[in-house]
């Protein structure tokens, strides 16, 4: 592997030249910064991860915190897409990255504690319960913390813009002549705060009138529970002619509860669902979602934290909202 003499040598400068260039130090002219790098990429030059860590006094490893409350884990295509997302802007700003959970070789620890035994320089925190007091301790900790979808006490937080993801949803329900549109949403969070938010505001825009029996309480990301809400949807004496899904996957349980009563989608109802993952483009028939930006989200995760780990007095915690868009399919009806 080269080393700093070598790229030194090729570039026809000083080695303390070349150091100031691979760290991004103001005092070089940019043309020869970029000269410079151009060469270490060319040379396959990669600094000493134990010298580096030593000068700057920081490991380059972000801790990442995913606990899925229905244990699907990685599978879980929203939160995999935006941690891969997140990852690949961390590589690409020389970091690596480290899993936080409660075990380390059969030992118990706080997900904090955990933090310190890795030495991680920041962590991010997706898809967990905020309630958790063990959260709440790596919150308020010395470690930076950025949160995706919850804002906590005004902290570095980046957030899908639900409001504005519902309320295209009713729209575009409304567009196509619904006037019973039904909402089943999911567990009690900030996205569920944010989402009925939306829905409300949206009707009330458009002059609907929502009977408290059209909006239900499911489970996100759990197929079972929405089954049950649809079928009790489908029970009504004047059923919704429109039924608005947690997410993409939960659509599923609506898919088969609907299947099941002998109904036709869109024919005889129609269903909308949320997050825009893979799975909506080949369900029959294809289901009109909103598609969360996945690649936004998990990039400006990554740069944010960066950002508190690098240059700490002059970041200010703020909270981005990331919009998505509408995806057409066949799942809507044009009364």
């Amino acid at each position: 592997m080269p080393s700093l003499k070598d790229l030194a040598k090729e570039c026809g400068v000083s080695v303390a030249t070349v150091s100031k260039a691979l760290n991004d130090q103001p005092d070089i002219a940019p043309a020869t910064r970029e000269r410079i790098r151009a060469a270490a990429r060319r040379m396959g030059y990669l600094p000493n991860a134990a010298a580096r860590a030593l000068k700057t006094n920081r490991t380059y490893n972000l801790g990442v915190l995913f606990v899925d409350e229905k244990q699907s884990g990685l599978t879980h295509e929203y939160f995999s897409a935006v941690l891969d997302s997140f990852k690949v802007e961390a590589e690409k700003r020389g970091y690596d990255i480290t899993f936080i959970n409660h075990n380390i070789s059969g030992k118990s620890m706080s997900y904090l504690e955990h933090c310190h035994h890795r030495g991680v320089d920041g962590v991010v925190i997706a898809c967990v319960n905020f309630y958790d007091p063990q959260v709440v301790e790596l919150v308020n900790g010395d470690v930076p913390v950025v949160t995706i979808d919850h804002v906590f006490n005004n902290r570095m937080a980046i957030l899908s813009d639900n409001v504005v993801g519902t309320k295209a949803l009713v729209q575009q329900a409304w567009a196509c002549g619904h006037r019973r549109i039904a909402f089943i949403h999911g567990e009690k969070t900030a996205v569920t705060e944010n989402r009925l938010a939306g829905f409300y505001q949206a009707c009330e825009e458009l002059g609907l009138k929502v009977p408290e029996e059209y909006v239900r309480c499911g489970v996100y990301h759990d197929v079972d529970r929405c089954a049950e809400e649809t079928r009790a949807l489908l029970a009504l004496p004047q059923r919704p002619t429109c039924i608005i899904f947690p997410d993409d996957f939960s659509a599923l349980g609506g898919y088969n509860a609907l299947t099941e009563a002998g109904l036709s989608i869109p024919e005889d109802i129609s269903v909308m669902g949320y997050d825009g993952i893979y799975l909506s483009r080949v369900v029959k028939p294809p289901l009109v979602t909103y598609q969360q930006n996945t690649k936004s989200l998990g990039r400006l995760a990554a740069d944010k934290l960066i950002e508190l780990i690098e240059h700490p007095r002059v970041t200010l915690p703020e909270q981005i909202r990331v919009s998505g868009k509408l995806l057409d399919g066949g799942s809507v009806r044009i009364l």
